[in-house]
């Protein structure tokens, strides 16, 4: 059996925070001797003092301080477990699918996934960013409750168009693209293409080489080392844009695409939960 209790070390921490066992006891609805016992238990225990006086004010002793840091992940993980039980008692979700096309900015995302977890730190997000070109018998697609794609014909679910992300045609500033005054379709099919895909499916242009990447940071990667040039997420190469890395290629049409995207909801989900709406709610909202 352990000598101590993580009650005990939690009445110490308690009391170190605010000063006294007065203050302690009276934020833990706890008489003074109580607290006092078990702080007197605790150090008997141990064999170590871990209190002493400055003053008016209950501090830790070297020794104190030392224990003390060692047990206070051990208080946070049993106080998470406590207000994880309390979520299951109240029927709120604990995990939470989102399938996420990989072209959604980066840092929108982010931010909606930072403002969720503040609101609902027991619900854990499974998050997988998809492309495009997935195949939508994934099992992924069946398991999500919510999901940002492209694509919203194929995909059985309650959903709404939620923003269009603009591609541009960019190359590296030596690509030789780059130096001409106007770029027509038959100078562009002259240069190899990066293209995003899961895989060459043969859907490039047939009068052009192009090149397949699986991720978009690869595609980026290969444009700036002047593999080809391609049609990139404008949001997601902005930096290298604006430090003239990339240049848009002027075409002389089409040289900007917007692809939409869809915000879907499982069908079965009805009547919605409330992290499912929050969800909803901060991917509609956060800009």
């Amino acid at each position: 059996m352990h000598k101590t209790t993580l009650e005990q070390w939690a009445l110490l921490q308690k009391v170190v925070e605010r000063g006294s066992f007065a203050k302690a006891a009276e934020e833990t609805h706890r008489s003074q001797s109580s607290v006092s016992y078990n702080l007197a238990l605790l150090q008997e225990r141990l064999g170590v003092a871990l209190l002493m006086q400055e003053g008016r004010r209950a501090v830790l002793t070297p020794a104190g301080e030392l224990l003390l840091n060692q047990v206070k992940p051990l208080l946070k993980a049993f106080e998470w477990v406590e207000t994880h039980a309390a979520t299951l008692r109240n029927g709120m979700r604990t995990r939470l699918d989102l399938v996420v096309d990989s072209i959604f900015p980066r840092a929108r995302l982010f931010a909606i996934l930072r403002q969720f977890r503040q609101r609902y730190p027991q619900t854990r997000i499974r998050l997988t960013e998809v492309l495009e070109t997935a195949s939508s018998e994934l099992p992924i697609y069946a398991q999500a409750d919510v999901l940002i794609l492209t694509r919203r014909q194929d995909m059985t679910g309650r959903g709404e168009w939620l923003m269009n992300i603009d591609f541009v045609a960019v190359a590296h500033r030596d690509h030789p693209l780059c130096a001409a005054g106007q770029v027509s379709e038959t100078q562009l099919a002259a240069w190899p293409q990066i293209r995003i895909a899961e895989s060459d499916d043969g859907q490039g242009p047939a009068t052009q080489a192009s090149w397949t990447f699986s991720t978009i940071d690869a595609a980026v990667e290969a444009v700036q080392y002047q593999v080809g040039y391609g049609w990139l997420p404008e949001e997601r190469i902005q930096p290298l844009l604006e430090s003239g890395v990339l240049q848009r290629l002027p075409l002389s049409h089409g040289a900007r695409r917007a692809t939409p995207l869809h915000l879907i909801v499982k069908k079965d989900l009805a009547p919605l939960d409330e992290q499912v709406g929050m969800l909803l709610h901060l991917f509609k909202n956060e800009r």
